[in-house]
């Protein structure tokens, strides 16, 4: 584990691993979990993305978003259970996550909860059903994941100079045979 943590080339941005590390960061920032960073700084060691691109996404849930993210994900997973018969285990379904009242003293006097409430016409609700909250939650993450992967691939063909592709350097073993194969 802690040989990739020297590997530098998950430190210097490059088109592939910055993918990756965005990737992962952008998955684990719409989990409700605490150490978002964290495991999002492992799994991108493990899978050989750029752990700084990793860590950094996974700012995008924070104090002033996660209710914002928490009811559209309940409402993603409501959508899927109710449009598309996605199959839900009963004590899931009736199990519910309450929202303590701190929280919704914050939700409504910051701006995100404000912009939800007069724009989306969306209101605080008193708890979240697990069911849906949970499938909506995954499902979230996966869609960031997959939609995030391209779009740096995008950004880095159409600005190659911003985020340059790294030149993958030959493994130990392999740079001797190439040193063999050249004086034969």
């Amino acid at each position: 584990m802690t040989q990739p943590l020297f590997d530098r080339q998950l430190w210097v941005p490059c088109r592939d691993t910055v993918a990756s590390g965005v990737a992962i960061g952008f998955f684990f920032s719409m989990m409700a979990m605490p150490f978002q960073m964290i495991a999002a700084a492992l799994t991108a060691l493990r899978f050989r993305g750029n752990v700084p691109f990793a860590v950094a996404c996974c700012w995008v849930s924070n104090m002033v978003t996660h209710i914002p993210i928490w009811v559209g994900q309940e409402l993603l997973g409501d959508w899927m259970r109710e449009k598309l018969g996605f199959p839900m285990p009963d004590f899931l379904v009736s199990s519910s996550i309450n929202i303590p009242k701190s929280w919704e003293n914050f939700y409504t006097n910051n701006v995100a909860g404000k912009w939800m409430q007069h724009t989306m016409g969306l209101e605080l609700p008193e708890s979240l059903n697990a069911g849906s909250f949970l499938l909506g939650m995954f499902v979230s993450g996966i869609l960031m994941a997959i939609i995030a992967y391209p779009m740096v691939h995008l950004f880095s063909a159409l600005m190659p100079h911003h985020l340059p592709v790294l030149k993958k350097h030959p493994l130990k073993g392999e740079k001797e045979k190439i040193s063999v194969e050249k004086e034969a």
